[in-house]
């Protein structure tokens, strides 16, 4: 609270709003927060050089020179000396666009240009240690090798800014020696598809990579979490970062919001600290509402090709895992089940001599079964379907998936959804939607599936039981020996499926 004739003077880059969440600038506190994952001792150390390669507001650089002014004090006693040195050899930055690079210096020398008398730091060069290079973009068969995006999406002349951002089109980074590298990179680019060209390819391995390339001593950045389990092209990226045991600490958000107000980011944010000397197990901490998990070390990898981001499943998937015998994954179909587009519109309202049922997204349909291109032994079937879109993540709990229906022999459905089991009988498939109603096995589902849209993958932590029984979470509960503390914890992840 406000006392008396005392001033409040906000941070400029609190107030800042994000143009896209492709794009997403960095409030003061959270930049600290990644800044703090770094050892104390650097800040006394005259010797280092920090890189920000996708600077926007200049953030990082902005507040390691305010550790930097107090941890040299002693070494360099003389404050316009420790300026000069500590601006002039020790903070670098590259930009992403040409106006984040006037931003990123007007936030750290005082003035867009280094070169005038309002600038902090006397450069002599305007741009002083914030470069911003116009790249272009290197076409193969219309799609940039670097990024992916489109020649159509991004060329627009030379006066347009068209996003091949330096860090990453830099073809040699030899030249580059750099002790840190910390940031917060763009996240996605258009690559042209979905459609209606709303698809977009990750952008944020490739400067993740970059850094780890320049072999520095310390990477820390901010990037989404979404990696942990699925994303587009993101399969190489997912095997790297779990494999490796050079990551000191992973903080995971599952809800972008509290890192970025206003911004949309499905799956949640991360980020961490990856140090080259060091070899061991990684210390994970999971925030929800703003309260940490307990902190635990353990090895990205101990459950395969996919990371399990709560702390508190790893106990409940060790159980599910020495008891199961096969997992859901085998039996799910992949996306597109017979073959049908979502759009597909060449459908009738009633039923007509030799039609089937079609489920999509306009309701139950009939068609003829000729359009059926794939899976036809289904269609004579009794059907567990599942929609592939789920409801969307803003935080837990969350109902993780769709409600599940069952669809009966003479029937098929678009790629809407996705056919979860086939079975002979009714009672099996109307027992596998009442199990996928659960929490126990949308909380199985919930610890691969980080998006809106669900995959088989997102089934193999999921065990096929019986369904020639109807499963409850108290059954499944005490099938699985799940303690009251893990059965709490289940519900703090999964809303109830009416």
């Amino acid at each position: 609270m406000l006392v008396e004739n005392q001033t409040h003077v906000p941070d400029i880059l609190d107030c800042i709003a994000n143009l896209s969440s492709d794009e997403v600038f960095t409030p003061p506190d959270v930049a600290n927060q990644v800044l703090d994952l770094l050892p104390k001792e650097i800040w006394s150390n005259p010797d280092i050089k920090i890189l920000d390669p996708c600077t926007k507001t200049g953030i990082f650089l902005r507040e390691s020179a305010r550790r930097l002014m107090v941890g040299l004090e002693e070494k360099i006693p003389n404050e316009i000396e420790r300026r000069e040195h500590i601006f002039k050899n020790m903070l670098f930055g590259i930009a992403i666009t040409e106006l984040t690079g006037l931003l990123a210096r007007r936030s750290l020398y005082y003035s867009k240009d280094a070169m005038n008398d309002y600038s902090i730091v006397h450069f002599k060069d305007s741009d002083g240690n914030i470069q911003f290079k116009r790249m272009e973009h290197e076409y193969v068969q219309g799609k940039c090798k670097v990024c992916g995006s489109p020649y159509e999406n991004l060329e627009r002349g030379s006066t347009m800014e068209n996003y091949a951002y330096q860090f990453i089109h830099e073809k040699d980074v030899s030249h580059m020696k750099f002790d840190v590298v910390v940031g917060n990179p763009p996240y996605q680019i258009a690559d042209g598809g979905g459609g209606k060209g709303t698809s977009a390819s990750p952008l944020y391995h490739l400067f993740v990579n970059q850094a780890f390339r320049l072999k520095p001593r310390y990477v820390a950045m901010i990037i989404p979490s979404r990696w942990f389990s699925g994303g587009k092209g993101l399969d190489s990226f997912r095997e790297q970062m779990l494999n490796s045991t050079n990551f000191r600490s992973l903080v995971d958000y599952t809800n972008a919001l509290e890192v970025f107000p206003g911004t949309q980011i499905k799956g949640g944010v991360c980020y961490f600290l990856w140090d080259k000397n060091y070899t061991g197990p990684c210390e994970v901490t999971q925030i929800e509402e703003g309260s940490p998990s307990e902190s635990i070390r353990r090895y990205l990898n101990e459950h395969g090709d996919v990371f399990i981001r709560f702390n508190e499943a790893t106990p409940i998937l060790d159980k599910v895992k020495e008891k199961a015998t096969s997992f859901h994954d085998e039996f799910v179909s992949s996306r597109k089940p017979f073959g049908i587009l979502s759009n597909f519109k060449d459908y009738k309202e009633k039923e007509f001599k030799g039609s089937i049922q079609l489920y999509g997204v306009d309701g139950i349909k009939w068609i003829d079964r000729k359009y059926v291109t794939t899976n036809k032994e289904w269609i004579g079937l009794w059907k567990t379907l599942i929609p592939k879109a789920g409801p969307g993540n803003d935080g837990y709990p969350h109902r993780i998936l769709g409600v599940p229906l069952v669809a009966p022999p003479g029937s098929c459905a678009t790629e809407t959804y996705l056919v979860a089991g086939v079975f002979e009988s009714q009672v099996e498939a109307e027992n596998l939607a009442k199990y996928l109603k659960t929490k126990f096995a949308r909380f199985m589902i919930a610890l691969v599936k980080n998006t809106q849209n669900l995959t088989k993958s997102g089934f193999r932590f999921l065990p096929v039981l019986d369904y020639g029984s109807t499963w409850t979470d108290k059954t499944l509960f005490k099938y699985f020996e799940i303690s009251d503390k893990e059965s709490e914890f289940i519900d703090s992840i999964v809303k109830p499926m009416d």
